[in-house]
């Protein structure tokens, strides 16, 4: 067997592994259940990958993040890793494509969302499946405690009866002992291994302030902190506002937000990674799968509702190892404003049900249909139907934690195409429209299987290769769906939601009322914790480390609690106090 060292150095080019990833990969090539708490930057998808090609067969990586399984496929691929993902959105015949050559291939890797888990056309293909390892990433969303409950990774348990030997590894990079432990029994570990990482982060300064103008704090801070930078926002209106405040006093910047197009997104991100924009302001739509070593500062310009989403969200700096800070500003009427939270994320239950109805309405969904994917623009629902927004947000977070439906803000499904007739057929008509030739040999000489099933195609590549512009080439390719030469399915870059269960009067919605009041009140728990830190006074590493369960941890010396007390004067009771042991101890000698 080829070691795990060998492995890294030979696909990922490093010669030593990160803190804590070596004894993870040897409990998991024993073939132990194993839970990895790794903080941001840790180094999770390596505790997974690299175990993965030292033994044979497939690794099963269920993940909710569609941007990050297809970051890390790509990767993969580049280094000759045969890999593939399937993921809301996708068509009946996509996944059976997929799951066809994950199976006859030498596939090493499969990403698959934790909804897919459930279908019919996965559970047919199970069986012929060669899975060695099953990895769950962001693991927490299993726990209807936490801070990101997703019913449908319930459905990784149900794996366990038809993969009963297959050992399970979860990741996650914030999650407390209480959630750790509901992971583990939801997971159904047997003898499992739990390894976590320290929280504290000795080159991270954490502070909090409390300011009139967060726009100015803002700027006080990127002028004394050089480097790139984040911050973060609540609002996708305040993203832009932001941005463009900073552009004006001379600091480069742009918005990031899941309401962008996909290309608009990805060409701000890559902007920013390569350091031509100094500063991203944007939503937590940001973030996710997202290495950049050298973020100098993390501004929280709104408090986030949990230490979770903050220790998250903050670690995001400094993972060079240098010096960096994380700044979280509080408005004078922020702690008000988080104090109501629960009641707004969590509607009544009539409230519930009317926007059930109002989604049914908008999508024109028959009674009893279930299994399907609509293109769901939220904004224009809400207008339409006079809908506060977040009571309809929160109120459709509500159905998916019971399941009736998924709704995914950032769905994005790359265009697909295969040929549908035999290859006489397709010569015949190439002489009867010379016009189209080009375009059917590109998409042959470039697309490998496409004649055998659906394979996900670029237009802009096509375009660049063929010297057309791409509304040409999207052009033709709807010639060829229309002559019913090709199957050619746009992408789709808008917000998709997903009927879970069949079609019901909003009067049949039935929501687990006691299981929702405890998630509110877990909800509740949270915020005040959150609260507690911003008016804490005590060392902020010590106190997130605590939150987490970690109790060992000692006064950083650079967060601003720290600061503070090295800059503050003795009180006359403290130096009494100091001058009593000190008298003491000398009598004792």
């Amino acid at each position: 067997m080829v070691s795990p060292r060998k492995i890294l150095q030979e696909y990922w080019g490093y010669n030593t592994f990160r803190p804590g990833q070596e004894e993870i990969i040897e409990a998991v090539l024993e073939g132990k259940d194993v839970l990895a708490v790794l903080p941001t930057g840790g180094g999770k998808s390596a505790c997974f990958q690299v175990p993965a090609m030292v033994k044979e067969g497939l690794c099963l990586v269920i993940s909710p993040l569609i941007a990050l399984m297809k970051d890390q496929v790509q990767n993969l691929r580049k280094k000759n890793i045969t890999s593939f993902a399937i993921y809301s959105g996708m068509s009946r015949k996509e996944v059976h494509a997929i799951l066809k050559q994950a199976t006859e291939s030498h596939c090493k890797f499969l990403y698959v969302s934790p909804e897919r888990l459930g279908t019919n056309v996965f559970k047919e293909w199970l069986p012929s499946l060669p899975i060695q390892l099953i990895a769950v990433d962001e693991a927490h969303c299993i726990s209807q405690w936490g801070y990101d409950f997703r019913p449908s990774y319930l459905k990784v348990a149900l794996l366990r009866e038809y993969l009963a030997d297959v050992p399970v590894l979860a990741l996650t990079a914030s999650a407390t002992e209480e959630i750790q432990k509901d992971i583990c029994e939801k997971l159904q570990f047997k003898n499992g291994l739990t390894f976590k990482r320290s929280f504290a982060r000795d080159n991270l300064s954490l502070s909090v302030f409390e300011v009139d103008s967060k726009i100015n704090k803002i700027r006080e801070v990127l002028t004394k902190v050089n480097g790139s930078a984040i911050v973060y926002c609540r609002t996708r209106k305040r993203c832009k506002d932001f941005s463009q405040l900073l552009n004006m006093h001379g600091i480069s910047s742009d918005f990031y937000h899941a309401g962008l197009k996909q290309g608009d997104r990805n060409q701000k991100q890559v902007a920013w990674m390569k350091g031509e924009t100094r500063v991203i302001v944007c939503t937590n739509a940001f973030g996710m799968g997202i290495d950049k070593p050298d973020v100098r500062v993390v501004i929280h310009a709104d408090v986030p509702d949990s230490m979770e989403n903050y220790y998250q969200e903050a670690g995001r700096a400094g993972r060079d190892g240098n010096r960096s800070y994380a700044v979280l500003l509080q408005g004078k009427t922020e702690s008000d404003e988080l104090r109501s939270l629960p009641d707004i994320h969590y509607p009544k239950i009539e409230e519930i049900r009317k926007i059930y109805q109002a989604a049914a309405n908008y999508l024109q969904i028959p009674s009893g249909t279930e299994s399907v994917y609509y293109n769901f623009d939220f904004t224009d629902f809400t207008k339409t139907f006079k809908l506060e927004p977040n009571l309809a947000l929160y109120a459709l977070k509500a159905l998916e934690q019971d399941e009736w439906l998924v709704f995914n803000e950032q769905a994005f499904v790359p265009s697909t195409a295969d040929f549908i007739v035999d290859r006489a057929s397709l010569e015949a008509f190439e002489k009867l429209n010379p016009s189209l030739d080009p375009l059917i040999k590109c998409l042959l000489r470039t697309y490998a299987g496409i004649f055998d099933y659906p394979v996900s195609i670029h237009e802009k590549t096509i375009a660049t290769l063929l010297r057309k512009q791409i509304e040409v080439v999207i052009s033709d390719l709807q010639k060829l769906h229309v002559y019913g030469i090709i199957d050619y399915s746009p992408q789709k870059d808008s917000p998709q939601l997903y009927l879970a269960k069949p079609r019901v009067p909003a009067a049949n919605v039935k929501i687990n009322e006691e299981n929702y009041s405890k998630r509110k009140e877990s909800y509740r728990k949270r915020v005040e914790s959150m609260l507690d830190y911003l008016g804490g006074k005590e060392c902020r590493t010590v106190f997130i480390s605590n939150y987490f369960g970690e109790r060992a941890a000692k006064p950083c010396g650079i967060c601003d609690s720290c600061l503070s007390k090295k800059n503050k004067s003795l009180t006359k009771q403290e130096f009494e106090d100091i001058y009593q042991r000190v008298k003491e101890k000398n009598k004792i000698q």
